[in-house]
């Protein structure tokens, strides 16, 4: 249902696409700016993405939060995920927001990211990961691929390559599990794309 009265809402981050990324991280669309930390993606201290990396690769969950608590450490982040091969972007370039809050359920989509731009400038991509249905719908409706049960993945075609679309849990507290059990999925995840070498 279109809604033009509501403003439109561009997308405040340009794509992170380090030249050897493995791996592209693809959200739905970052939540209102009152609610981040830093100025970079998943930014909201309620949001536990960089606590499960935290947990995966420094057995400690706080490991990318500044001294005081009250932020992500964002150059502490790019280094990190330049090194390890780790893109990120989202699925929606612009969107309307039909309630106040970062939910994707409230998310209206004006306009889709284009997927395959993102993959052509990732020579070294093998997988692309979503954590959401949202995110997911969108990229199934540009690229051929069966949905992932969550935790497991589906391979694809794009051009002379095969990729996998891998379906992870959300790092959303919503989400119903806690966070050892996601992180244990999200391992799995980097162990088979050669990110995660322990």
């Amino acid at each position: 249902m279109s809604t033009p009265f509501l403003p439109i809402e561009e997308h405040p981050l340009e794509p992170f696409l380090p030249a050897n990324a493995k791996l592209l991280m693809l959200g739905s669309f970052p939540p209102q700016k009152k609610r981040w930390s830093m100025d970079f993606f998943y930014p909201n201290l309620q949001n536990d993405m960089w606590r499960i990396f935290g947990l995966i690769f420094f057995d400690n969950k706080e490991h990318f939060l500044l001294p005081g608590k009250k932020a992500f450490d964002k150059e502490g982040l790019i280094e990190f995920l330049t090194e390890k091969g780790i893109a990120l972007y989202d699925t929606a370039s612009s969107v309307r927001r039909l309630q106040d809050n970062a939910s994707d359920k409230f998310l209206e989509v004006v306009e889709p990211t284009d997927i395959r731009l993102l993959l052509k400038q990732l020579p070294q991509c093998q997988a692309i990961v979503t954590t959401g249905q949202k995110a997911t719908d969108i990229i199934r409706s540009q690229i051929e691929v069966e949905e992932p049960k969550v935790g497991e993945s589906c391979p694809f075609l794009f051009e002379d390559r095969t990729l996998r679309l891998y379906r992870m849990p959300s790092s959303s507290r919503a989400y119903p599990l806690n966070i050892e059990k996601k992180a244990s999925a999200y391992r799995f995840m980097l162990k088979d794309l050669g990110i995660l070498c322990q």
